[in-house]
């Protein structure tokens, strides 16, 4: 037996042996857990830094690769399907904003206004059609007020208060801020965030009323003007037919019948012509063109004329030569209308003057100016506008008993524009008309 000294000193090194393996083993493992919670403080800012990566690019609609985690862990797959619904929501913000700008740029260039408004008529937008067609500021915003306030035309306004209801559609004769025809449909919008909107739609068709107020009256002249030499020959045929006994009488009846023949054919071929012109079937022969010798053979034509009436018929040609481009035969028929016109409305003892002269255009450039002017009666200013209309006149008696067909001045607007003219017609009543045909200069030789 070992004494008791060794003993208790055996114990005591057993015992501290036991404390430094109990010390030992507490140490590796705060070491351990220091080390795992290490890691796991490192993969969950990883994570956390994923995720935010992920809010960052929905913020800007945008999915950058690295956003697209590979591991298998709880957290990986939370953030593998936030980034799949990111990306799903990108897309469609993406697809959303590509619609969004299509129908705002159908809407910015559509020629009809269009008109959204809320359940209490309250503007919520309108395209830049509906500023111009109610003469509103460009830059002003309309949302939030009254739509009625965007006009206060009382045929309008009535309109609006009509479409509260149901969807409603018709025409509107506007006058404020310009008279103008309107097309206007109204209907509310539906499967909506916003109860009770409607969205107007103004189309203008002033202009489509123009042309059936035109086709409509050209239709009506027309047959008048057929009708009128038609009933002559028919009247004046049909008694000569039944026999007329004095041979003076019936020469006079021939005559008529000649006379009435011939106006329906000159009728009948100004429709032509001015037909002709319309549709683009007369092609234009275009060459330089001595203007004074053109004044001249225009002006031999109606000399004759001219003496039979009593007028005077002068000629002031260009000093030196002047060229001018078009086709010979066009803007002969152009000055006989005009010097036509102009000897019909002369009273006798009067003066008709043909001229030509230089006169450049600040947009068009170096060009002719023919003028023929006359000392007759004058055109009020409020019939000016509608002189080139088809069978339109004035003094309509006047003009079928000077033999006029109404089409003249229509057929010189047409020869005009197809050479690149400008026609301008002044007067003054009383004092007399005159009418002014610009035309180009062909390019100077070597240019």
């Amino acid at each position: 037996m070992l004494p008791p000294v060794l003993a208790l000193l055996a114990l005591a090194l057993a015992h501290t042996a036991s404390v430094a393996l109990v010390v030992a083993a507490a140490a590796g493992g705060v070491l351990l857990s220091t080390i795992a919670m290490r890691r796991l403080a490192r993969r969950t800012s990883r994570h956390l830094e994923r995720l935010n990566a992920i809010a960052d690019a929905l913020g800007r609609a945008s999915s950058p690769p690295h956003l697209r985690p590979t591991g298998g862990g709880s957290l990986d797959l939370v953030e593998q399907r936030l980034t799949l619904a990111a990306d799903a929501v990108i897309k469609q913000s993406r697809s959303l904003a590509e619609q969004s700008a299509e129908f705002e740029a159908i809407l910015r260039n559509m020629s009809e206004a269009v008109v959204l408004t809320g359940a209490r008529r309250e503007v919520i937008l309108l395209n830049r059609a509906a500023h111009e067609m109610f003469g509103l500021p460009p830059a002003a915003d309309y949302r939030g007020r009254d739509l009625v306030e965007l006009c206060r035309d009382p045929a309008l306004q009535n309109f609006v208060r009509r479409a509260d209801a149901d969807p409603v559609s018709g025409e509107v004769a506007m006058q404020l801020p310009s008279p103008r025809a309107l097309e206007v449909s109204a209907a509310p919008l539906r499967h909506t965030s916003m109860p009770g909107a409607r969205v107007f739609v103004f189309r203008d068709i002033s202009r489509l009323k123009s042309y059936e107020t035109m086709r409509e009256d050209f239709i009506a002249n027309l047959t008048h003007e057929l009708r009128t030499p038609l009933t002559a020959l028919y009247g004046y045929a049909e008694t000569l037919q039944k026999g007329v006994e004095d041979p003076a009488t019936a020469q006079r009846f021939l005559g008529i019948i000649e006379r009435q023949s011939r106006r329906l054919a000159r009728l009948l071929d100004d429709l032509v012509s001015l037909s002709d012109l319309e549709r683009g079937l007369t092609p234009l022969k275009l060459e330089p063109l001595d203007a004074a010798r053109v004044l001249a053979e225009a002006a031999e034509l109606m000399v004759g004329e001219a003496h039979r009436r009593g007028i005077s018929l002068e000629v002031h040609g260009p000093p030196d030569h002047l060229a001018l481009l078009g086709d010979r035969d066009r803007l002969h028929q152009v000055l006989v209308n005009l010097l036509d016109n102009a000897l019909k409305f002369t009273p006798r003892g009067g003066n008709v003057v043909l001229a030509a002269s230089p006169r450049p255009d600040d947009r068009l450039g170096a060009g002719v100016e023919l003028v023929v002017a006359d000392t007759g009666d004058g055109i009020p200013a409020s019939h000016i506008p509608r002189l080139t209309e088809r069978f339109y006149r004035v003094d309509r008696a006047r003009s079928r008993e000077l033999g006029g067909t109404g089409l003249g001045l229509a057929i010189v607007k047409h020869i005009v524009q197809l050479h690149s003219g400008l026609l301008k017609i002044e007067s003054q009543v009383r004092v007399g008309t005159t009418v002014r045909v610009w035309l180009p200069q062909p390019p100077a030789a070597g240019s």
